[in-house]
């Protein structure tokens, strides 16, 4: 290879740094000469892991231009592996570094939840920082494969799932008692030490040991049945058969597996896709697919192990995590996250890896075709409208109310990946003279997005829900911002309000039509849609919350401070609602003639 003057610059740096380079754990850092951070990097050995990078003939072509772009390094030196890695992902979601692999993973997964600290411990869904004295279980990939599991447990193992104010407030047993999924410790159906043991054995449950509760509970069915206790018997024999659903639904694939992670990585055209099983107790708890950024040109075992450095800093350990690529710093891995990382070539766990391989591969083509559908509709979209780009990023605005009530205006985004739901936006309006005027409503919503604008936020394109009137007013509204580069356009509904016949409108441009059912007329149905569904939603929670409210604000004498304490002794205003004049005067602040106007306003 012809050496170039950059490169061999680089490579100067480099060896200068090599010499003072320490030889314990920690993270190194590349920058360039503007001090833009190219590369972070975490090592067992600092001095060993940076040596790597001066046989130039080794690295791939993205390396090496990496390598051309050194200019000083710096080191932070750490205890261990654990810390090295935890730093690493800290600084990379920091910086962006432009030749690390992102991820660019913030997502939260369900758990399931038990308080051991409680006296009658409370199943419930989680998401969020793990506390002290709670035992978690997951995570699952998705809400729907959390539900599945809560409803086997209700079924198997009776624990409530009722929120704290309901349970110490109840004098008979709810609906989940009578149609047994509950064993009712609100109303003494059930002791504490019997409900323990419930706990214990739904701990069991979820830990793999399944087997064994089967076995005691027809030892208990039987031992009930001997004495006639018939209606006990039925109780056991009801949650045996949940067991024995589970068993039945168990994937004999996964059987062996007490609790493993599956990530298998494929990459074609330069894109990668990583597809991640969750297996639990030989259950398969849900899939995932990500699609890293910035790893073009990198090998399928580098972007594996960014991968799961990143991933298992933020989640949950399984007992093994199964890959289909041996990551480059396996032994590294290992130490710091403190879990076995398999790779096998033959065996069943060769076979599950094989076959979360094959879903990778189709998730990526699924994406590929999606973004092409996409990109296509864009440069349509460029051509048909006159835009000066592709556009990257189009905001849709729609409002929302009910005769000038609980009015809400809502703004969506689409890019070239499809929706990005993080960077949907509400307003409620501020100003009640007009929340029944359209036009007034969508000259405030522009107006406060356009004060916040960024040169990171700024769109391309706004779509507006409305004619000629809305385009105008928004214009009006805009006309001391920097409009530069941003289309405005308006769609209207068509005749009789038929889909896929919309007028479209521009300034200074005749109104049109589409092409009837064609895929860009398709294309911006789907996102004024969705732009529709999400003000509309925004707007109906609204009303919802206002309606709960209002039923304790009409009441005489209960003002915010009781009102307060009446929500958080009770829970809901439904359970308030059922609540004698005995039960409301023990809430604090609540005297027997407050109670009374309470009860009397629910009972008319």
């Amino acid at each position: 290879m012809t050496m170039n003057f950059d490169i061999k610059r680089g490579l100067e740096v480099l060896e200068k740094n090599i010499k003072i380079a320490p030889e314990k754990p920690g993270v190194y850092r590349m920058l360039d000469e503007d001090e833009n951070v190219l590369y972070v990097g975490k090592a067992k050995n600092i001095k060993k892991r940076i040596v790597a990078y001066s046989h130039i003939d080794k690295l791939p072509a993205r390396l090496q231009r990496m390598v051309a772009q050194i200019r000083r390094m710096e080191f932070i030196v750490v205890e261990n592996e654990a810390k090295a890695l935890l730093l690493e992902n800290e600084l990379i979601k920091k910086l962006a570094p432009k030749y690390n692999i992102l991820l660019k993973d913030d997502k939260t997964f369900p758990y399931l939840s038990l308080n051991l600290k409680e006296e009658f411990p409370v199943l419930r869904k989680y998401r969020g920082v793990k506390k002290n004295g709670y035992k978690y279980f997951g995570p699952f990939a998705n809400v729907l494969a959390v539900n599945n599991t809560l409803d086997l447990l209700q079924k198997a193992f009776l624990l409530r799932t009722c929120s704290d104010s309901n349970f110490k407030n109840r004098e008979r047993p709810c609906l989940m008692y009578q149609i047994k999924r509950c064993s009712a410790p609100c109303v003494g159906k059930i002791s504490k030490e019997a409900y323990r043991k419930l706990v214990e054995e739904a701990v069991e449950f979820l830990e793999g040991k399944n087997t064994k509760i089967q076995q005691r509970m027809s030892e208990k069915m039987q031992q009930a049945s001997d004495v006639c206790d018939y209606e006990t018997a039925m109780v056991y024999r009801d949650r045996i058969r949940a067991l024995t659903s589970v068993q039945q639904g168990k994937n004999v694939e996964y059987g062996g597996i007490k609790s493993a992670d599956v990530a298998a990585i494929y990459v074609e055209h330069n894109l990668c896709c990583i597809q991640l099983f969750l297996i639990r107790a030989g259950q398969n708890c849900g899939n995932m697919a990500f699609f890293p950024k910035q790893a073009e040109g990198a090998e399928k075992a580098e972007i594996l192990e960014a991968f799961l450095s990143d991933f298992y800093s933020n989640h949950q350990l399984p007992e093994e995590i199964i890959v289909s690529e041996e990551p480059e710093n396996k032994e590294f891995l290992q130490e710091a996250l403190g879990v076995k990382i398999g790779f096998y070539q033959k065996g069943n766990k060769a076979k599950i890896a094989e076959g979360v391989l094959r879903n990778a591969k189709e998730a990526l083509e699924r994406k590929m075709a999606l973004e092409t559908s996409v990109l296509k509709n864009l440069q349509n979209m460029k051509e048909v409208f006159g835009l000066s780009v592709v556009p990257k990023r189009i905001e849709v605005y729609d409002n929302s109310h009910i005769q000038g009530s609980y009015a809400v205006g809502a703004m969506i985004v689409a890019t070239q990946d499809g929706f990005d739901k993080k960077a949907y936006r509400t307003f409620n309006i501020k100003n009640s003279e007009i929340t029944n005027d359209d036009f007034a409503m969508m000259k405030e919503v522009l107006t406060r997005r356009f004060e916040k604008m960024t040169p990171e936020n700024r769109p391309d394109v706004i779509l507006l829900d409305g004619g000629l009137g809305q385009l105008h007013a928004v214009h009006e509204c805009l006309q001391n911002f920097d409009l530069s580069g941003i289309a405005i356009i308006a769609i209207s509904k068509g005749p009789e309000r038929n889909a896929g016949k919309e007028f479209y409108h521009q300034k200074g441009k005749e109104s049109f039509a589409l092409p009837y059912q064609s895929p860009l007329a398709f294309y911006m149905q789907n996102i004024r849609d969705e732009a529709h569904r999400f003000a509309i939603g925004t707007h109906r929670k609204k009303r919802a919350k206002s309606m709960f409210v209002s039923k304790l604000d009409e009441i005489e004498g209960v003002g915010a401070d009781r009102k307060k304490k009446l929500l958080n002794h009770f829970g809901s205003v439904e359970t308030i609602k059922q609540a004698n004049v005995t039960e409301l005067q023990k809430v604090s602040g609540i005297s027997k003639k407050t109670a009374e106007k309470i009860f009397n306003y629910f009972h008319k």
